[in-house]
């Protein structure tokens, strides 16, 4: 009968369990960073979309002052997350989500003015990246 050994070295072992250690951690920097790309280029969007009228506009600028970033969060089944999105409620009462959904896809009275799929488009590859970024030179920094 044959028989293998593999001898793994301890100081990778200690690496690995360092790294285990500290993961939700990476996790929570990388998506900050992954958010940093959204955000600014999702508020350049809105500010163009709310821009877009033929008449005199009716913004208060409680769309665009409510645009943030939540705090990074786990969810019950354990997937770490943050959002890009509105602050909920507006002054009257009115969702915020509500009002982005109608200027992202209109209604009956008003044209479809979209700011969230191009924000998609233009920011899926740099947050990527700058969440791939963090993430190795994280990693990259753990010694056991």
């Amino acid at each position: 009968m044959a028989k293998a050994q593999i001898n793994v070295p301890t100081k990778f072992l200690d690496a690995l369990d360092a790294a285990a250690s500290q993961i939700d951690a990476f996790a929570a920097d990388a998506l900050k960073a992954g958010a940093a790309v959204v955000e600014p280029r999702m508020r350049t969007n809105l500010t163009g979309a709310i821009g877009q009228t033929t008449r005199p506009s009716q913004s208060t600028g409680q769309l665009l002052a409510a645009l943030g970033t939540s705090p990074v969060r786990a969810t019950s089944k354990g997937t770490i997350n943050v959002k890009v999105g509105f602050a909920e409620n507006r002054r009257d009462g009115v969702s915020h989500a509500k009002i982005a959904t109608v200027l992202e896809y209109g209604s009956s009275r008003q044209t479809p003015r979209p700011f969230l799929a191009p924000t998609r488009a233009q920011t899926r590859g740099p947050a990527l990246a700058a969440m791939k970024q963090t993430l190795t030179s994280k990693l990259g920094g753990i010694s056991p």
